[in-house]
C-alpha cells in the first residue's frame, strides 16, 4: 500500500472515523473530509464542492470514498439530494482524483444495492448472493450506489485509475429498522444472528478497505462483497429458508446453550446469504469476527464487538429525532 497522503471522505461517520483512526495509528498522513465537524475530520465540506475537493486532493496518493447519504436519510432527504451527494459527489471525486494523479481509489458501496434481488418469501430457499448476482435496488439509496459504482468503472477504464468497489454489509450499531425484529429480539441477539449471513464487524470492514488499497493497482477494477465469513454453503439455502435453527444447530451444536443463558433465539429462517469468499481470496482479506468467534466471546463473558467498534460507539444520522436512527 502506498505510504503517501490519503483522503478519507465521510470521516465523521462510523466507518470513516474508524478508517481515520486506524490509518493514522499506522503513521499515515490522513485527510478527513465530511460535512459534519468531528475530531476525525480535518476539512469540513461536501464532496460535491469541486474546488474544495480539488484542494483536498493536493499531494494525495490514495482515496477512500466512504461519504454518502445512507438508508436512514430516506426519511429526511429528497431523491435529488441522494443523487447530488451519492452520484454527482462521487463523479466529482473521481474526476478530480484523475486530475490530481491519485494512484488508487476505493469506493464504499453497500449490499443494499441488491434490494429486490432478495425475493425470497416465507418458506422459500435463501438467496445466495455473490458478485455474479445482478443488483436490483429497492430505493433511491440503492439506485445511487449502483450508479456511483458504474461511474467508478467508467472512470477506471477510461483513465487507468485503479478502483476497488466494496459492497459492505451491515455494521451499524443502532437497532434494526424492522419493528417486528426490533421488538421480538434483543439487539445483541439480532446482531449475533446476522453475523451468520448479513453483517460485518467494523474492524473487519476497515481491514477490507486496507486490503483493497493494497491490491487496487494489480486488480485495476473490481467489485467485492464485504460480509463476515458465512459457515453456510449454497446447498444449505433450501433448509435455511425453512428451518434456519436446524442448520445452525448442525454447524454450531454449542450455540443454543449460550443463547439460552441470555434468553436469545435464532431467527426461524434466513432470506439471503452474502458470500464474501471472493474478497477473501482476491483481496487477501481475513475477517476475524464471524459467528464462531462471537459465540466464543459470549462464552468468555466478553463484548462480542471488536474494540474498535466499541470505541466508535453509536452516532446519530440526524440533528433532530428521526425514528430509531438518532441517538
Amino acid at each position: 500500500m502506498t505510504d503517501g497522503r490519503l483522503l478519507v471522505t465521510g470521516s465523521s461517520g462510523h466507518l470513516g472515523e474508524a478508517l481515520v483512526r486506524c490509518l493514522s495509528a499506522e503513521g499515515r498522513d490522513v485527510i478527513g473530509l465530511d460535512m459534519v465537524p468531528a475530531p476525525s475530520t480535518s476539512v469540513v465540506g461536501s464532496v460535491t464542492d469541486r474546488e474544495l475537493v480539488r484542494h483536498c486532493l493536493r499531494d494525495v496518493h490514495a482515496v477512500i470514498h466512504a461519504a454518502t447519504l445512507h438508508k436512514p436519510h430516506l426519511a429526511s432527504h429528497t431523491r435529488a439530494a441522494f443523487i447530488e451527494t451519492n452520484v454527482t459527489g462521487t463523479l466529482t471525486l473521481l474526476e478530480e482524483s484523475v486530475a490530481a494523479g491519485v494512484d488508487r481509489f476505493v469506493f464504499t458501496s453497500s449490499t443494499s444495492a441488491f434490494g429486490r434481488s432478495l425475493g425470497s418469501g416465507h418458506g422459500e430457499a435463501a438467496v445466495w448472493i455473490n458478485e455474479g448476482v445482478v443488483p436490483l435496488p429497492r430505493n433511491v439509496y440503492g439506485v445511487t450506489k449502483i450508479a456511483a459504482e458504474n461511474l467508478c468503472e467508467v472512470i477506471s477504464l477510461d483513465h487507468a485509475l485503479p478502483v476497488v468497489v466494496l459492497r459492505v454489509s451491515r455494521f451499524f450499531p443502532e437497532g434494526d429498522d424492522n419493528d417486528d425484529v426490533r421488538h421480538r429480539y434483543p439487539d445483541g441477539n439480532v446482531k449475533a444472528n446476522e453475523m451468520l449471513y448479513r453483517r460485518v464487524d467494523l474492524q473487519d470492514a476497515v481491514d477490507a478497505h486496507r486490503c483493497a488499497l493494497a491490491r487496487a493497482p494489480e486488480i485495476g477494477f473490481g467489485t467485492y462483497i464485504i460480509s463476515a465469513a458465512t459457515p453456510f454453503v449454497p446447498t444449505d439455502a433450501d433448509e435455511l429458508g425453512r428451518d434456519a435453527p436446524g442448520v445452525v444447530r448442525r454447524v454450531f451444536p454449542d450455540y443454543e446453550a449460550e443463547y439460552s443463558l441470555r434468553g436469545w433465539s435464532m431467527f426461524p429462517r434466513v432470506d439471503r446469504v452474502y458470500d464474501s469468499s471472493r474478497a477473501r481470496s482476491e483481496l487477501g482479506w481475513s475477517p476475524r469476527y464471524d459467528f464462531r468467534h462471537i459465540v466464543d466471546l459470549l462464552k468468555s463473558g466478553q463484548d462480542p464487538r471488536s474494540p474498535l467498534a466499541a470505541a466508535i460507539g453509536v452516532k446519530g444520522y440526524h440533528p433532530t429525532p428521526t425514528g430509531i436512527y438518532t441517538t
